[in-house]
């Protein structure tokens, strides 16, 4: 059963952990924004009955498996927070298991494009791999391929606050599929598919914009982290084919490749002038205050957690995630200038003096 919505709004608001309860560790665990080759975002609705996040569009990803992944840095570990190969490996084996894209290569081909696996042998290992049958890198070795790890961007990670039962020390990684020279190349690029239920009920490729208007007029249920992540890409990645009036023509592959570089641009940035950079930003979302005016929570993702502290990382000093915690899950969900919002609520108080 969801907690309601007192229950979660006093985990969020405390500055405690959870009452006699000891802090519960970080499990390692890693996301792909997969963006299709019109840019496109990929996000999977979870089924209602999951344990975690229950009814959201979520990335594909989950965390990490040693008998899959190889062994997980120990919890006392610095490298337990940090990219590596067993993050990079849990990342496109989740991303297989959830949509049925696989982020592999032929083996020894240097054209860019992805490897190919019929689509029964391909939905066979899915089941098989998620089931613990088979090793996803013997498989993706046995047909051939090898995992493109290396064309993962890290972008961000996200720490659980102490202050919630299960926490999560998640890699997220931007992960751009080739775009297309032709129209027979696009067989290259399966359709994303769910897992047949076993955690996701949809997977779709629409554009960030899109995923955020439906997440604003609470259609869709995006956590936090999804929100933020999609909201700082919008602004780049603003043409798709599903997007293009029928009166206009796609965008061309000259048009989708200069948004590509506008995001590495921005991503080689550390985006509040504090000298740490998007793919070592560390959020760990701390509650600043509630609004009277709307009953929001404003979470501020500057802080990297407990697990981090002196390490000289950091998050997002400029920017806070209004919400709305409710039993259906987070609403009203806002990206804002953290100056912005707390010169309101200062003014506001003094307006009442």
């Amino acid at each position: 059963m969801a907690p309601s919505k007192t229950d979660l709004e006093k985990q969020y608001m405390s500055t405690k952990p959870v009452e006699k309860k000891p802090v519960a560790v970080p499990r390692p665990s890693s996301s792909i924004l997969l963006i299709s080759p019109t840019n496109e975002i990929l996000l999977l609705s979870r089924v209602n009955t999951s344990s975690s996040f229950a009814s959201a569009h979520v990335f594909p990803g989950g965390n990490l498996d040693p008998t899959q992944d190889g062994d997980l840095p120990a919890v006392d570990d610095p490298l337990r927070h940090f990219d590596g190969p067993t993050y990079r490996l849990g990342a496109v084996r989740e991303c297989f298991e959830e949509s049925g894209i696989l982020l592999a290569r032929k083996k020894g081909d240097k054209s860019g494009e992805l490897l190919q696996v019929d689509e029964n042998e391909r939905e066979k290992a899915r089941k098989e791999i998620h089931g613990g049958k088979i090793r996803f890198e013997d498989w993706v070795e046995r047909v051939g391929g090898e995992i493109d790890a290396e064309s993962l961007i890290p972008f961000t990670r996200w720490v659980t606050p102490t202050n919630l039962p299960k926490r999560f020390t998640t890699q997220m990684y931007l992960y751009f599929l080739p775009l297309q020279a032709s129209v027979s190349s696009k067989s290259t690029i399966p359709v994303p598919t769910h897992d047949g239920g076993l955690e996701h009920a949809t997977a779709a490729f629409s554009p960030c914009s899109s995923w955020l208007h439906q997440a604003k007029s609470n259609q869709i249920i995006l956590f936090p982290p999804q929100y933020y992540l999609m909201h700082l890409l919008a602004p780049f990645l603003t043409a798709s084919s599903s997007s293009a009036s029928s009166s206009s023509s796609p965008p061309s592959n000259t048009e989708l490749q200069r948004q590509r570089d506008a995001v590495l641009e921005f991503l080689d940035g550390d985006g509040d002038g504090m000298g740490v950079k998007w793919a070592f930003k560390v959020m760990s979302p701390t509650s600043l205050l509630m609004r009277k005016s709307d009953g929001r929570v404003v979470l501020a993702l500057d802080k990297p957690g407990p697990e981090l502290k002196g390490s000289g990382r950091k998050g997002d000093t400029l920017r806070v995630v209004l919400v709305k915690f409710g039993k259906g899950g987070p609403r009203d969900v806002e990206v804002r200038w953290r100056k912005d919002v707390l010169d309101e609520e200062r003014t506001g108080e003094e307006s009442k003096l």
